[in-house]
């Protein structure tokens, strides 16, 4: 183990691995869960088309637990913007939670945390991502990626702290990672593993909602190009913006444009507790 691991793993309570040698046994499989998960998803739709209103709607689906995964996007253990921190902080202790319970249940369990995988080197987590077999990739649906309601040009961050920077290096230490779950930040890895494990639905939650939960290589717009039916749990996530920028909202009310974008362009979306209700007793 190195010494920044040592640290890393006294700081957090979290267990990493004495050993990451590549000749370690091979990550267990799951057995392959049965029941259904049952939604009551958001979406958004232009009742008149050519027409500026969008009539919020509910639509009750079915997914199968042994076909659903849920991935967790960019909850890092710090972010270069401290509101940001605070808030990822908040929504993290609450996503533990749910994801704890989807996980008893089946579910899948997928942590993207980007740009921290060293941290995770060696992990069977993270070998069972990388071990997937290649898989055939569809052509990409043509859809138009129509520009956001909110302006973060600059960055988005509404406590002042400037320029970027990578603050982060591991996920939050809130947010636990079982036996069965996968680590990966590589589009390509979770579509090989969705593909060899027969997953067609994916919830995402984690951050952001305007920039990574949309436009990581394992998110939103690559995953529905794709042909992978996604669901935004939209009250785990967050937005990265400043009110001082147009539209000149409250932070919450810039995270739910970006969300309501997503449900009329992209994905439906769902809450924690509606998924919590959904999950089979």
């Amino acid at each position: 183990m190195t010494r920044k691991a040592f640290l890393a793993n006294y700081l957090f309570g979290t267990a990493v691995p004495e050993s990451h040698a590549t000749d370690s046994p091979l990550p267990k499989r799951r057995t392959r869960p049965a029941g259904i998960l049952q939604l009551p998803l958001r979406s958004r739709v232009q009742t008149f088309k050519g027409s500026s209103i969008w009539d919020e709607v509910y639509i009750n689906k079915e997914f199968p637990i042994a076909a659903t995964a849920i991935v967790i996007c960019d909850m890092w253990d710090k972010h270069w913007c401290q509101g940001a921190t605070e808030r990822c902080e908040a929504i993290a202790i609450k996503m533990n939670e749910v994801v704890k319970t989807a996980r008893d249940k089946g579910i899948q369990i997928i942590h993207a945390p980007s740009d921290t995988l060293a941290f995770y080197a060696g992990w069977p987590q993270r070998r069972r991502m990388e071990l997937a077999p290649k898989a055939v990739f569809p052509t990409p649906l043509d859809i138009p990626d129509v520009p956001l309601p909110i302006d973060d040009t600059d960055g988005g961050c509404d406590t002042a702290e400037k320029p970027w920077y990578a603050a982060w290096t591991r996920q939050s230490p809130h947010i636990e990672i079982g036996e069965y779950d996968g680590i990966s930040d590589k589009g390509e890895e979770i579509y090989n593993f969705f593909q060899q494990e027969k997953i067609h639905n994916l919830l995402i939650m984690g951050v952001h909602t305007n920039m990574c939960v949309l436009g990581r290589s394992f998110a939103i717009r690559n995953m529905t190009r794709w042909g992978i039916r996604c669901v935004l749990v939209r009250d785990l996530t967050d937005a990265m913006y400043d009110p001082k920028d147009r539209p000149y909202v409250s932070h919450d009310e810039g995270t739910e444009l970006v969300v309501q974008h997503i449900e009329k362009y992209w994905c439906p979306s769902v809450l924690s507790s509606e998924l919590l209700a959904g999950l089979p007793s």
